[in-house]
C-alpha cells in the first residue's frame, strides 16, 4: 500500500498491535524498552538530517487561468512578484457587493536544489491554500489537495533536478465547489497561498511525511491524575531507501526544563519503500499537570529516528498532561476543578490582508484575547494556523477546534469523503496540542436548508472518535435542543443572538434556563452570541438596533453584552460561553453597519487598533488586575446638556470628576458604575474617573463637546466634519426611506461628502431629539439621478407644518448641484419631527442642520 494511501489510526491500535509489535521485535532479536528509567540529565536534541526551509519569497503570480503555466519553459516574465503569505482577495474580499474574485490563480517559483541533497527525500509542504490546489514540479503533477485550511505535503523527490534549477508551479482555485466544504458561509473565502510554504529535506529513513501532513508522532494520554498518567507514544517511520534498514526509535520525554523524564527505545527492521508504526507505552508518576492558565506546564516528546549511531530524523511534539470532563449541572472541570470556559470566537483575516497574516499578527490576536481574560477560544469555522494552537498550549487556553462544515451539505459520496478528510486532517495535525479539548464537526448545518445532514453528522462523529477516542466532540447548532442535529456529539453549543437577530437581549436568560430544565441530561454551551457595534456611531440609551441597518451604535452592543453576560455568569451548567466575535471580519455579502462587506460584531475593530466598550466590559468581569474604563469615550460630540456616565471597572469604588468638579464616588456589585443626569457645559468637557486600590490610583479620561446644534449627514455611515469644522453625525433618527450615494462631483459647494450621500423614499421621517429653544433649520439637497423638471417633486413638514412645498431640485439647480433651504423652527417638547412626502417619484434629503439661536 502506498504511503499516501495509508490511513493509520494509532489511537485505536490497542493491545493487539502492541502484542504483535513485541512478538515481532523479539523474534527478530531486537531489544525493546517501553519504560526506560528516569534520567536527571538535560536533553539536548541531537542534529538530524532534516532541513525545513520556508520558500515564501520570489514567487511570480497571475490572477486567472493560463494554459501551460505548469511547464518549466513557460514565460512568466509578465507576471507580478509576490511574497507569501498571499491572497488575491485582500481588497475585493472585504469591500462588499458579494462579487469578489472566486476562481484560479497561478504561482510559480524557481528553486535550486543543492547537489548535497542528492539521495535525500524532498517534500513540499503547504500550510494553507484555498480551496483546491494543484502542485507541479518541472511539469509533473504531484497531486491535488481539496480543502482550504489544513496543511498538506507532497513528495517532490522524483520530479526534482538535483543541483539545478526547478520550477514549482501551483494552481489555486477558490471557486465554489459542490464537493468541498464549506459550500457557503458568512465570511469571505480568501483565495491563494495564504500561509507559508516549506521545502523539507530528509534522509531516506525518516518520520512518515505523507500521513495527512502530520509529524508522524502521536502521544495519547489516559487515566491522568496527580498520581500518574498513562502514555501511548505512536511513531510512524518510513524507509524510502532501496534496502531494508534496522531502525531504532528513541522516544524521549522531557519536562519543562528539558530534563529527561523517560526514554523509550525500540528497534525494528523496516522494509524498503515501506513504513513501520512503533507503539510504546509508559506511565509518568506524579506528573506536573497542564492546568490551564493557572499552570500551563508542558512536557515535550522527541521522536529520534536512528540507523546505527546516525540520527536520521527528529521531530518533537508538546505534551500537556490533563484530565477534563463536563458535568451537566456544574459545567466544565479541568483536572478535577471547575473552570469557567468563557472567551471569544476567532476569524483569521485582517483588514487589507485577508487571510495572509504573519505569525507575529497571530500572536497579537491571541494575546489580546488573553488580556481580556478569556479562558477558552472557539476557532471558528475552520482549521486555523498551528501558531494559534501553539500559543494556547503555552498560555493555558482551552480550545474548541472546528472543520468548515457550515450552513449546508451536498448529499454525495464526494462531499462526505471530503468532510471526513478535513476532519481527519484537523485531528491528526493537531492531535498533540493539550489546549484542544473539543473537536467540532459543524456549524449551523441546517442554516441553508437543502439535504438532511444527520447521516453525515453521525458519520463525522464516528470518524472523530476513531481518530481520537478521548477528546470531547461537539458542534454549533442554531436549530434548538429538540432538533436531531443536537444529538450526534458528546455535547453541543448553541448560537443564540437574542437582542440582535431575534427577541430581546433578556431572552437569553430564559433560553438557558428552559434548555437546562427541559433537557436535564444534555450538556451545552453558548457557542455564539453578540451584536454589531461601530466605534463611529453613537446614541444615548439606544433602542434595539436593526441588524441590517447602517446604524449599529457602539452603546447598544455594549448594553446587549451587559445583559447577556449577567445571564451567562450565573449559570455554571453552561459549560462554555463564546462571544461572536473577537474582531470585526470580512463578509463580502454583508451591507450593514458603518462599512459594506464587514461583520462588525467584533469586540475590537478589523484593524485591531481599537477595542470597543464591550471588550472592557468583559475585561472588568474576567480579570483581576485593577483598571477603570470610561465608556462612551468616542461619543465626543453631544447635543444634549445632560448625560449618564458609565464606567467599567474591577475595583470596589470609582470617583467621577467633570470639569474639575467631583461628582462623587460609586460602588458596584456588577462592575458597572453609573452616574445619571450629569450636566455638561457648552463647549469642551473634561471627564475623568479614578479608583484607588492597594495604594495605587487608576484613572481614565475623555473629552466630550456639547452643543445644542444637531447636524445629520443623510445616507452616511460615517461621521463628517465639514471645511469649517462643523460636525455632521451619521444618518440615524430616521424611519423609512433608503440610503443612497453618488461619486459625482457636486457643484455649488465645497462640501462634497455632505452632498454625495442621501436618504430617499416615497415618504420617510426624522425624529430628532433637541434642546428646547429657537433654531434655524437648514435642509440640503442635490439631485443625483433625474435629468428633467417634474421628475422628482416632494414636500417637507416640520413638527406637522409644511415648510417646503412641491420642491423640484432639478428645476431649481439642475443635476449634481447643491441646494440649501432654511426656515426657523421652535422646539418645545425636546423633539423635532421632519416628514418628507413625494408627490412625484420620491423625496430626498442630503443633510440636515439644526442650528440653535
Amino acid at each position: 500500500m502506498k504511503d499516501s494511501q495509508r490511513h493509520l489510526r494509532p489511537h485505536s491500535l490497542g493491545i493487539i498491535v502492541l502484542a504483535l509489535f513485541l512478538a515481532a521485535s523479539l523474534a527478530l532479536g531486537y531489544g525493546v524498552a517501553f519504560a526506560g528509567k528516569a534520567h536527571a540529565a538535560t536533553y539536548t536534541p541531537p542534529p538530524s538530517d532534516r532541513a525545513d526551509t520556508l520558500i515564501d519569497s520570489s514567487w511570480r503570480f497571475h490572477l486567472g487561468d493560463v494554459s501551460g503555466a505548469q511547464n518549466p519553459s513557460f514565460d512568466d516574465a509578465s507576471w507580478g512578484g509576490v511574497t507569501l503569505p498571499h491572497t488575491w482577495n485582500a481588497i475585493d474580499g472585504q469591500d462588499g457587493g458579494s462579487n469578489y474574485y472566486r476562481g484560479i490563480g497561478w504561482y510559480r517559483l524557481h528553486q535550486t536544489i543543492p547537489s548535497a541533497d542528492a539521495g535525500k527525500q524532498i517534500f513540499l509542504q503547504f500550510d494553507g491554500a484555498d480551496l483546491v490546489t494543484d502542485v507541479y514540479v518541472n511539469g509533473t503533477l504531484l497531486g491535488e489537495h481539496q480543502g482550504g485550511y489544513a496543511a498538506f505535503r507532497y513528495n517532490a523527490t522524483a520530479a526534482l533536478t538535483i543541483g539545478g534549477d526547478n520550477v514549482i508551479a501551483v494552481k489555486v482555485n477558490n471557486a465554489s465547489n459542490a464537493d468541498i466544504a464549506p459550500l457557503s458561509a458568512d465570511f469571505t473565502f480568501f483565495g491563494g497561498l495564504y500561509r507559508d510554504v516549506h521545502l523539507i529535506v530528509t534522509d531516506s529513513v525518516h518520520m512518515r511525511m505523507l500521513d495527512y501532513g502530520t509529524s508522524g508522532l502521536f502521544v495519547r494520554q489516559t487515566n491522568v491524575s496527580a498520581a500518574a498518567a498513562n502514555l501511548q507514544v505512536t511513531t510512524e517511520v518510513w524507509n524510502d531507501g532501496g534496502t531494508p534498514q534496522n531502525v531504532t526509535l528513541n522516544a524521549v520525554i522531557v519536562d519543562g526544563s528539558n530534563t529527561t523524564v523517560q526514554t523509550l527505545t525500540a528497534t525494528q527492521s523496516v522494509a524498503a519503500h515501506s513504513g513501520y508504526t512503533f507503539v510504546q507505552t509508559t506511565t509518568i508518576s506524579n506528573p506536573h499537570l497542564w492546568d490551564g492558565q493557572r499552570d500551563p506546564y508542558l512536557y515535550h516528546v522527541y521522536a529520534q529516528v536512528q540507523t546505527g549511531a546516525t540520527v536520521n530524523d527528529l521531530v518533537a511534539e508538546p505534551l500537556g498532561l490533563r484530565s477534563y470532563a463536563i458535568d451537566v449541572n456544574n459545567g466544565f472541570f479541568l483536572n478535577g476543578h471547575y473552570l469557567d470556559l468563557h472567551g471569544v470566537n476567532f476569524h483569521q483575516d485582517r483588514i487589507n490582508q485577508g487571510w495572509a497574516v504573519t505569525n507575529a499578527e497571530l500572536d497579537q490576536d491571541f494575546n489580546l484575547a488573553a488580556s481580556m481574560g478569556s479562558t477558552a477560544l472557539r476557532m471558528a469555522h475552520y482549521q486555523h494556523a498551528g501558531r494559534i494552537y501553539d500559543d494556547a498550549d503555552g498560555q493555558g487556553m482551552v480550545m474548541w477546534a472546528e472543520i468548515p462544515l457550515v450552513n449546508g451539505i451536498t448529499n454525495s459520496a464526494n462531499f462526505t469523503s471530503n468532510a471526513e478528510q478535513q476532519l481527519t486532517e484537523l485531528i491528526r495535525q493537531n492531535y498533540n496540542h493539550p489546549s484542544i479539548i473539543f473537536w467540532s464537526i459543524s456549524n449551523e448545518i441546517t442554516n441553508s436548508g437543502g439535504p438532511d445532514s444527520n447521516t453525515l453528522l453521525g458519520d463525522l462523529n464516528t470518524v472523530a472518535k476513531q481518530q481520537d477516542p478521548d477528546r470531547i466532540t461537539t458542534l454549533a447548532d442554531d436549530s434548538g435542543p429538540a432538533d436531531a442535529t443536537s444529538k450526534h456529539t458528546d455535547t453541543v453549543g448553541y448560537n443564540r443572538y437574542y437582542g440582535w437577530y431575534n427577541g430581546q437581549a433578556t431572552g437569553l436568560d430564559g433560553f438557558l434556563s428552559s434548555t437546562h430544565t427541559n433537557h436535564p441530561t444534555m450538556s451545552f454551551a453558548i457557542s455564539e452570541y453578540g451584536a454589531g457595534g461601530s466605534i463611529y456611531q453613537h446614541q444615548d440609551n439606544p433602542p434595539q438596533t436593526s441588524p441590517t441597518s447602517y446604524f449599529h451604535p457602539e452603546e447598544y452592543q455594549a448594553t446587549l453584552h451587559e445583559v447577556s453576560w449577567q445571564a451567562l455568569a450565573s449559570k455554571p451548567y453552561v459549560w462554555g460561553k463564546f462571544i461572536w466575535n473577537m474582531y470585526d471580519f470580512a463578509s463580502d455579502g454583508r451591507n450593514e453597519g458603518d462599512t459594506a462587506g464587514r461583520n462588525d460584531k467584533g469586540l475590537c475593530t478589523y484593524d485591531r487598533v481599537t477595542c470597543k466598550d464591550a471588550f472592557y466590559w468583559y475585561k472588568a468581569n474576567w480579570t483581576t488586575a485593577p483598571f477603570v474604563y470610561l465608556t462612551d469615550r468616542r461619543y465626543t460630540n453631544r447635543t444634549t446638556p445632560t448625560t449618564d456616565v458609565k464606567i467599567y471597572a474591577n475595583t470596589s469604588s470609582v470617583t467621577l470628576t467633570v470639569n474639575g468638579v467631583s461628582q462623587g464616588a460609586r460602588s458596584s456589585n456588577n462592575h458597572i458604575f453609573l452616574w445619571t443626569g450629569v450636566t455638561l457645559q457648552a463647549g469642551s468637557n473634561a471627564v475623568s474617573v479614578s479608583s484607588t486600590q492597594g495604594g495605587t490610583t487608576y484613572t481614565d479620561s475623555a473629552t466630550w463637546n456639547y452643543s445644542p446644534n444637531v447636524r445629520v449627514n443623510a445616507g452616511a455611515r460615517l461621521p463628517y466634519t465639514d471645511t469649517s469644522g462643523k460636525f455632521y453625525d451619521v444618518d440615524h433618527y430616521y424611519s423609512g426611506g433608503t440610503n443612497g450615494a453618488t461619486s459625482a462631483t457636486i457643484a455649488g459647494s465645497p462640501e462634497q461628502a455632505e452632498y454625495q450621500t442621501y436618504r430617499s423614499g416615497s415618504s420617510f421621517t426624522y425624529t430628532i431629539p433637541a434642546v428646547n429653544g429657537s433654531y434655524i433649520m437648514y435642509l440640503k439637497f442635490m439631485e443625483p439621478t433625474k435629468t428633467g423638471t417634474g421628475q422628482r417633486v416632494f414636500s417637507v413638514a416640520a413638527n406637522g407644518a409644511t415648510v417646503i412645498s412641491n420642491l423640484d431640485i432639478y428645476a431649481q439647480v439642475g443635476k449634481n448641484t447643491a441646494l440649501q433651504q432654511q426656515f426657523p423652527i421652535t422646539v418645545t417638547n425636546g423633539i423635532v419631527t421632519l416628514s418628507f412626502t413625494a408627490s412625484t417619484d420620491s423625496a430626498l434629503v442630503n443633510a440636515i442642520s439644526l442650528v440653535h439661536q
